[in-house]
Parts: C-alpha cells; structure tokens; sequence
C-alpha cells in the first residue's frame, strides 16, 4: 500500500511523506502506482519552474519526501490540488493507497 502523510504545523502544510507500492498489478503494469507518479512529479516539475525555492524534495528508495521551505500561494494551492488528486485516488483504491 502507499501512503501519503502530511505533516502541518497549525494550519501549513510543512511536509508530504509518500512512500510503499501499492501492489495493485505487477511492475511496470501497476495503474495506481503510474498515477500516483504522475500526479506527484507533475506537482513538483510544475511548482519548481514557478518557485524553485518552495520544496526542498528528498528521494529513498520507495520514498519521496516533499518539505515545503517557504509561504508560497500558487505553490500551496498546488500542493493542495495534488493532495485531493491522491485522496481521490485513494478513495478509488482504498486497498492500494491512504492519505493521512
């Protein structure tokens, strides 16, 4: 399973965790994965062409960590739009994702 966790401090968000595989088909034919990818990567390329100071990304293996450096509106509306991308999806496959 993936799951999303995000950590806020008040209200920010501050920090989004992705990490796991959601086991949904094998590899390289895994449709939640492949969406989760993209729906991610899209967010982060886009948000780093408008503010390449915003996010600080760190990459494990079977992890990405997205840490939010600085206030940004269009980059937080981003990262919101990419959240309820996930929580969508999640809803969809609940075996095979969860937002926390």
């Amino acid at each position: 399973m993936i799951q999303v966790k995000v950590k806020k401090n008040l209200s920010q968000i501050k920090e989004i965790t992705i990490a796991g595989h959601a086991n949904y088909d094998e590899y390289g034919k895994d449709i939640v994965c492949s969406s989760v990818s993209s729906i991610v990567i899209t967010t982060v390329n886009g948000i780093s062409e408008l503010n390449p100071n915003y996010l600080e990304i760190l990459e494990e293996e079977n992890k990405i960590i997205i840490q939010i450096k600085e206030e940004d509106e269009i980059g937080m509306k981003l990262i919101q739009n990419m959240l309820s991308l996930l929580k969508e999806l999640s809803d969809n496959y609940p075996k095979n994702i969860i937002v926390k």
